[in-house]
């Protein structure tokens, strides 16, 4: 049998009509006539050419009732004698004397079977079954790059120039849509979808300048071998973000609301589709159209879903737990049902050849699974600890996806499978980590746009002019959207979930996005969609995925439970009672000091101390931040079985804090982390502060020591996070400035040396309370050093003196605040430290009087600086303009820590220690501190208690509404 692919034919093609205009860009040879004649006269030229059948066609119609199939050939120069017949040679050749080919306009052909001997005509329809009024349209290769406009001529008629413009108005054009859409809170698919049906035929493309300079039919072909080269990484990417394992982790009820998700939209989809079958599929093979039309509205999209979980705050909590599970398991039979689709929608193919299809794909599945995955588990092993991939190793990876995708697509499936395949086999750790970090941002920034660009380009909203078609397809999405939510309300219902919580999830499960615009397209190119059809689901799809986060975030409101505690900052509970901390930290040099500062805190079996580390992850996107959140959200155990899925950075956070925890007794650290923007970073952890209970806040500063002893910012974005916190914290907060601490030979050392600046004010006093903790730590010994003005006249009380209330407990501080001034109860709660420490060698007391701020500086300067390990001051010292700090503050760099921290932390300042600047939570106009159990009673019970005690509705409130707000103690309660 002949083999066309390698044979070429004499086309006779009849070309436009050549004005001036086109012959304009035609370059003469020297030999051929001057062709200055304007007038439209046919040219007949003949053409000989490569056939290569391509159901991949740009811009053409794919109505089979027009019976319009599409052939590209290439053109080439007339071969050595081979299969050719004689061919009139009229008009001008098209090339030059160089050999290159000439761009070819737009042509209308004869049909390919006219004037060719019937052999080669049986050969055209077995080989590549174009119909017998096929067009062919001939592709001619485009000179690569130009030699400049200096030379007359155009840098667009030149493929790389016109690439290089239409990749960058792309990717604007996203980012532009990208910031619109931010403040409605859209997923970045949407932006990218727009943007292709914006720079389509349905709006810029109605330009003729435009169309035929910027988006030309003869350059959609590179277009498109880009754009889907894209896809097929960023689908490698897409398998790595999923954790086979989850489906074993998520649980019936994940797996239950993935399949309801997933059948019940299948079955209505193709019901109703099936009830309408004259209507909305009049023009295409039935069979096929009702399966792939089933696929694209039964899919839930995995990535999309992830970034608008994280973009609502839910990726965290149980709903987002869930419908990530079922959108992993739902998006894995997405791909089976497409593989599926794919192998039996040829209409022209046999059963025996769908048969091989679906055969040869589960053997590319098996070895996947069987073969390459356990290649990369040794791969793994053999990597050293510590040690990194190579990078010949991760090329050899990447190399993979490429031939991935050329296996499924000589099998007859698409070549995303294989990549979505080989991707989901790869383990989800540091190595999956790594090959996320090395492509992600190329592939998904600038690559992926580009498949939504030619899926816009394919979309022209002018097609759809049928109502009745178009009212019918809303119809069948709309009931199969409905299906799906109600299916999910069903199981919900089941488990006990809260109807509104069902309702969120059914939503949730409706998204749509890159998943589903692969179905249509590939759709599309096996001729199943028509043009009407094609632009009818992108936009309701895109219309459904706009609906997501509005209505998520106005049907599902949270039960918040024991919103209202008391332990809300460290005066109000007793100095050896349990402690709930919530630690934050950034990047893995923030653990050290953290873990330092838990041990000066006096963690024991009698005062025990509950930390919540959390690890705070920009959210940028990428799905390695989806992977953080995903994996921390896991129990330990479920984390250890399985090996870990987290990231680097988060994994050595997490160790470490675990580490500590089994080593050190009296404490119990539960590692989270959490994945947000920066500017509402904040509020997350607000809310976690709260549903814990916490009792204080700590967070490291903006800025790290360097190895001369200066600071260096670490990540300007910490430090509007941290005013932010400041301002709106439910508890205490205190800011840790890391000078030392961390060091090795300070963790080491049997003594530590802490030092409070005492000044006035609820800062102050929370100060002093956290001293009072690490006071009954053994080995720490407390310097408390109180500035007073010089007219200062005081209360003393002598410990001799001092009688604790009847009946109550003598370690609880019971100093009602009632009526008091802000000096009162500076120098109640002193007088209660002082009697109640009395006698006790580890803590010194001095008074330092200063007239002004220069006295201040210089009485701390005179302090030894090789005695103290660190200073602990609060953020608003004394009253509102004393004279004592009153000129710090105007020179202040750093208004969160406040002036005296400000001024610790200075580069200007010759001591070296490290500073913990604290916050206080104050209550508002509230009633005595919390009563103290009766001897005997049980603490646990007390505090259980406690936190179920609902206070009245205001009568908490942060102690600042911006990061420089002061207290006033001119009156009795302190308000802010």
């Amino acid at each position: 049998m002949l083999d066309l692919s390698a044979v070429y034919i004499t086309c006779p093609i009849h070309c436009q009509p050549i004005t001036s205009r086109h012959a304009s860009v035609l370059p003469k040879s020297p030999g051929s006539r001057s062709n200055d004649d304007t007038t439209p006269q046919a040219i007949r030229s003949p053409c000989f050419c490569r056939l290569t059948h391509s159901p991949h066609r740009p811009g053409a119609s794919a109505r089979a009732s027009s019976g319009q199939g599409l052939a590209l050939a290439r053109c080439h120069r007339p071969p050595e004698p081979q299969l050719a017949w004689p061919a009139r040679r009229e008009g001008p050749r098209s090339g030059d004397r160089r050999g290159r080919a000439v761009p070819c306009a737009r042509m209308d052909a004869m049909p390919i079977s006219d004037g060719l001997p019937t052999n080669v005509t049986a050969q055209l329809h077995n080989v590549s079954r174009p119909k017998a009024s096929s067009t062919v349209v001939c592709y001619s290769p485009m000179m690569i790059t130009t030699n400049g406009i200096w030379q007359g001529i155009n840098p667009l008629e030149f493929s790389l120039p016109l690439f290089i413009l239409q990749t960058a108005i792309v990717v604007v054009t996203t980012r532009f849509l990208v910031l619109v859409l931010r403040p409605f809170r859209q997923p970045r698919v949407i932006a990218e979808i727009l943007a292709g049906v914006l720079l389509g035929p349905s709006v810029m493309g109605q330009i003729e300048t435009w169309a035929t300079m910027v988006f030309p039919q003869r350059s959609l072909l590179t277009l498109e071998t880009v754009a889907h080269l894209g896809l097929l990484y960023f689908l490698f990417l897409v398998g790595l973000e999923m954790d086979i394992d989850v489906i074993r982790r998520s649980g019936k009820k994940a797996l239950f609301v993935a399949i309801a998700g997933m059948a019940l939209p299948f079955c209505m989809g193709i019901a109703t589709s099936f009830i309408f079958r004259h209507q909305v599929s009049r023009n295409v093979h039935q069979t096929s159209f009702l399966l792939f039309l089933g696929v694209a509205l039964s899919v839930t999209a995995f990535p999309v879903l992830a970034r608008i979980l994280a973009e609502i705050k839910l990726l965290s909590t149980e709903l987002g737990r869930i419908a990530m599970s079922a959108a992993i398991v739902n998006d894995m039979c997405a791909w089976i049902l497409l593989a599926l689709a794919i192998s039996i929608s040829e209409v022209n193919s046999s059963a025996i050849s769908s048969l091989w299809v679906l055969l040869s794909g589960v053997l590319f599945v098996l070895f996947c699974f069987y073969a390459v995955r356990p290649a990369m588990w040794w791969l793994i092993r053999r990597t050293p600890e510590g040690e990194g991939i190579s990078d010949m190793e991760v090329t050899l990876i990447l190399t993979g996806v490429m031939l991935a995708g050329v296996c499924t697509d000589a099998i007859g499936i698409h070549s995303v499978f294989g990549a979505f395949v080989y991707g989901l086999v790869i383990p989800t750790g540091t190595l999956g980590v790594v090959l996320i970090e090395k492509i992600e941002d190329f592939v998904t920034g600038l690559l992926l746009p580009l498949f939504f660009a030619i899926s816009g380009l394919r979309t022209n909203i002018r097609r759809i002019s049928d109502p009745v078609t178009v009212g019918l397809l809303v119809l069948v999405f709309v009931m199969a959207s409905f299906a799906k939510i109600m299916g999910t309300i069903i199981i919900a219902a089941l488990y006990t979930m809260p109807f509104r919580e069902g309702i969120a999830l059914g939503f949730l499960m409706n998204t749509r996005g890159l998943v589903e615009m692969i179905v249509l397209n590939i759709g599309r190119d096996k001729e199943v969609l028509d043009d009407e059809s094609f632009a009818v689901m992108v936009l309701v799809s895109v219309a459904m995925t706009t609906l997501v986060t509005p209505v998520v975030t106005g049907v599902y409101r949270p039960s918040r439970r024991l919103v209202g505690y008391k332990r809300r900052n460290l005066q109000r509970i007793r100095h050896d009672s349990e402690l709930r901390m919530l630690a934050c930290v950034h990047i893995t040099r923030n653990v050290p000091s953290v873990l330092s500062l838990l041990e000066l805190s006096n963690p024991s079996k009698r005062s025990p101390i509950f930390i919540y580390a959390l690890h705070l992850v920009e959210l940028t996107g990428r799905a390695s931040n989806m992977l953080a959140a995903a994996a921390a959200s896991a129990s330990k155990q479920s984390r250890s079985g399985t090996g870990s899925s987290l990231p680097p950075v988060t994994e050595h956070i997490f160790n470490a804090f675990e580490n500590y925890e089994r080593h050190t007794g009296g404490v119990s650290i539960q590692t989270l982390a959490a994945v947000s923007p920066y500017q509402t970073m904040h509020e997350d952890v607000s809310v976690l502060a709260e549903d814990k209970h916490v009792s204080l806040i700590v967070v490291p500063f903006h800025k790290q020591q360097t190895v001369d002893g200066g600071m260096e910012p670490i990540n300007p974005h910490v430090r509007g996070f941290n005013e932010s916190l400041l301002s709106a914290s439910p508890c205490s907060v205190a800011i840790l400035v890391d000078r030392g601490l961390s060091a090795a030979a300070a963790r080491l050392a049997t003594e530590h040396h802490v030092a409070l600046f005492f000044f006035g004010g609820p800062d102050d006093r929370e100060a002093l309370a956290y001293a009072w903790r690490m006071v009954e730590t053994p080995g720490v010994t407390l310097t408390i050093v109180r500035f007073l003005p010089p007219d200062y006249r005081g209360r003393s009380v002598s410990a001799s003196t001092y009688r604790p209330p009847v009946g109550s407990d003598a370690r609880a501080i019971t100093i009602s605040t009632e009526g008091k001034s802000e000096l009162e109860m500076d120098e109640d709660y002193l007088n209660d430290f002082r009697s109640r420490n009395h006698g006790n060698g580890a803590i010194s007391y001095s008074t330092r009087t200063v007239a002004n701020s220069e006295e201040t500086v210089a009485a701390i300067r005179s302090m030894d600086t090789n005695l103290h390990e660190l200073y602990i001051v609060g953020r608003r010292p004394g009253e509102a303009g004393s004279p004592m700090t009153a000129a710090l503050e105007d020179w202040m760099e750093n208004p969160e820590l406040g002036p005296i921290g400000d001024m610790l932390v200075s580069s200007d300042f010759s001591m070296k220690v490290s500073v913990l600047v604290v916050q206080q939570y104050v209550v508002a106009g509230a009633p005595a501190p919390v009563p103290a159990p009766a001897s005997g009673s049980d603490p646990v019970r007390q505090y259980v208690g406690n936190a179920n005690q609902r206070p009245a509705s205001g009568s908490y409130r942060p102690t600042a509404t911006a990061a420089n707000s002061r207290w006033s103690g001119s009156g009795g309660a302190v308000g802010y």
